[in-house]
């Protein structure tokens, strides 16, 4: 079997300098993705380094082991299937009670994108999917055919800080009567003409689409739940590394990291004071780029 899962991981020589992996070290990538951060986390980590990889995405889990095969790794990592959100019992599962660093790339790859089959992007029809985990939990088809007129709105204004989510959220109910919604450009479509004006760079369904996502996923939540846990994981001097890639997750992060680095007994120092970004080269070679930022901290107690 081909996998096809593609993704370029974004800010690689940042979060390998953030991590500073040694020989023989132990390194969690809670979001493997395409392997491609855990690749370099791996290498940097010889010999006698290992790597357990989490994802919510088969697809995912499946590039990756292809991809640490090829490099002759594969007995230096651990693959689990899973949400982040159980990631202490996952690490322990597995044999990793303890690690040296920790990476969180979040939000969704390249592959899961431009796949139309996933239902996440409106650029080619698809189904209306959205799910990091294609074998559990209920489609985005099933939100916006489902939930009511408030909750929809709900959803879209704190997910998607969309202004026009009430508008949105009539729209998509008033349409649903005669005809459910199935696809990714039907559901475009509609929020386009609900919110109206120019398409400028950002299309009109964008945060619409973003909003969806999150509360498909449960994104969110996951995130706060899974960020206490990775402290409680890593050993005196172990260090943590979050890409978010839009303002809702950095506020999580970052509320967080000041959180720990305070009181009277901190666990965390925060080592970036402000977010690393991609370079201007980065963006010019791979545009989603654009919007990852890098937080770091290191455990200290």
């Amino acid at each position: 079997m081909v996998v096809t899962f593609q993704h370029t991981p974004v800010l690689l020589a940042e979060v390998i300098a953030a991590l500073a992996p040694r020989p023989g070290g132990c390194y969690l990538d809670a979001t493997v993705g395409g392997g491609g951060h855990a690749l370099a986390v791996l290498q940097a980590a010889q010999p006698g380094g290992v790597l357990l990889g989490i994802d919510a995405d088969p697809a995912a889990l499946a590039a990756t082991a292809e991809r640490l095969a090829e490099a002759g790794l594969s007995q230096q990592a651990v693959l689990r299937h899973g949400s982040f959100a159980d990631l202490a019992a996952l690490a322990t599962e597995a044999g990793f009670a303890a690690v040296d660093g920790i990476l969180f790339d979040l939000g969704v790859s390249s592959y899961q994108l431009d796949t139309p089959e996933r239902g996440f992007s409106f650029a080619a029809d698809g189904p209306l999917d959205m799910r990091l985990d294609p074998t559990q939990g209920p489609t985005a088809a099933d939100l916006v055919n489902r939930l009511s007129e408030r909750e929809l709105a709900d959803i879209i204004f704190q997910y998607g800080e969309e202004h026009a989510a009430r508008r949105v959220a009539r729209a998509i109910v008033e349409r649903r009567r005669s005809q459910p919604f199935r696809s990714t450009a039907d559901l475009a479509a509609v929020v386009a003409r609900a919110v109206g004006g120019r398409h400028g760079r950002i299309h009109p369904a964008t945060r619409t689409f973003q909003a969806l996502r999150i509360a498909v996923n449960h994104e969110l939540d996951q995130l706060a739940a899974a960020l206490p846990q990775a402290v409680a994981l890593l050993t005196l001097g172990g260090k943590l590394a979050v890409i978010s890639f839009h303002s809702l997750e950095d506020r999580i992060v970052k509320q967080f990291l000041r959180a720990e680095a305070a009181g009277e007994a901190p666990r965390l120092a925060i080592i970036t004071k402000k977010p690393v970004v991609a370079s201007d080269a980065e963006v010019a070679a791979n545009p989603r780029a654009r919007s990852a930022k890098l937080r770091v901290a290191v455990r200290i107690a």
